[in-house]
């Protein structure tokens, strides 16, 4: 690894279950990259095989949304694991924001990200059953950052109807079909993903630990306390109760969350069209719903901004026979 990489040993990024991820440089392009260096000594046989589950699962996944894999070396004594580097993570920027929690307009950048990125585990038949602000990474240190899905070590691969067992991830997140060890399906992430909205618009948990889950969803006053709650859409509330739902089958899906009105939202999609057209690259919003905004930005007397009046790609024009 040394010939390709250099580690910077002073240079600790994190330390998770599996050891720790040193910053380090690709020697021939200069390029950042995360290692996460293993000791296969002091860890028992469980912490390898998650690492080698993450490795199988990350090898098959290549979206904007989720942390990139490079490669992987192994020694007798270590495996080293070797990811794009990124600036931070999701909980940083909740804690450093100045009420310790995230205004909606942010908020719902972020969200929509990860439910794009959950869109395409899901499609795939994974779910990552510990999604976290801790797991949910930042590209840049930029106000309305990319976000990138990561720490797939729980990660399973289910079908649609096959429901699992064993118990994964981390309590605050987990819907209660995994606390309770009945199965579940990727609707385990979506309860996740509400519990992210509720945490990053309040900054505090929704639920207590002692008291069972179910009092506690019925009580709304318990929920949703007018500090900070007053300051906060309905509508932002009316999908957080959509995905905290105790039964799998009314949980919203990411589609279902997607089309929700708190994300269908023209200041949010303006965001997410700036910033893809600042990386260049589409694949949060699609073309299809161009037309949509553009009427309602007219109808509602809004700006509707020219640069994002896109070029047709001379790859997709139909060659003329």
């Amino acid at each position: 690894i040394s010939t390709v990489y250099q580690i910077f040993a002073d240079e600790v990024l994190g330390s998770g279950q599996f050891g720790i991820v040193y910053g380090g440089k690709h020697r021939k392009t200069g390029r950042d990259v995360a290692i996460k260096v293993i000791d296969k000594m002091r860890f028992p046989t469980k912490q390898e095989s998650q690492l080698r589950n993450e490795v199988a699962i990350l090898q098959n996944l290549h979206h904007p949304g989720i942390v990139n894999l490079e490669c992987m070396f192994e020694t007798p004594e270590r495996v080293f694991v070797v990811m794009e580097k990124l600036h931070g993570d999701m909980l940083e920027m909740i804690l450093s924001s100045e009420k310790s929690r995230l205004p909606e307009r942010i908020t719902k950048f972020m969200v929509t990200q990860i439910l794009v990125a959950l869109r395409n585990l899901h499609f795939k038949n994974i779910v990552h059953c510990d999604l976290k602000p801790e797991n949910v990474l930042l590209a840049s240190a930029e106000p309305f950052p990319q976000v990138k899905l990561c720490d797939f070590g729980f990660a399973r691969i289910i079908g649609e109807k096959s429901f699992r067992r064993s118990v994964v991830g981390t309590p605050a997140y987990l819907a209660p079909e995994v606390l309770r060890s009945k199965g579940y399906n990727r609707s385990l992430d979506m309860w996740s993903v509400g519990v992210i909205v509720y945490v990053s618009l309040s900054g505090t948990f929704p639920f207590n630990e002692d008291e069972d889950i179910n009092d506690q969803i019925q009580n709304a006053a318990f929920m949703y306390p007018p500090n900070p709650w007053r300051e906060i859409s309905g509508e932002a509330i009316d999908l957080i109760n959509n995905l905290l739902q105790v039964k799998m089958r009314k949980r919203y899906s990411v589609d279902k969350s997607l089309s929700h009105p708190w994300l269908q939202d023209y200041q949010t999609w303006l965001d997410l069209r700036e910033f893809e057209t600042r990386i260049g690259e589409r694949y949060i919003t699609h073309e299809s719903d161009d037309a949509r905004w553009e009427i309602h930005a007219y109808t509602h007397n809004l700006v509707y901004p020219k640069h994002f009046i896109m070029a047709p790609n001379p790859d997709d024009m139909e060659e003329d026979p």
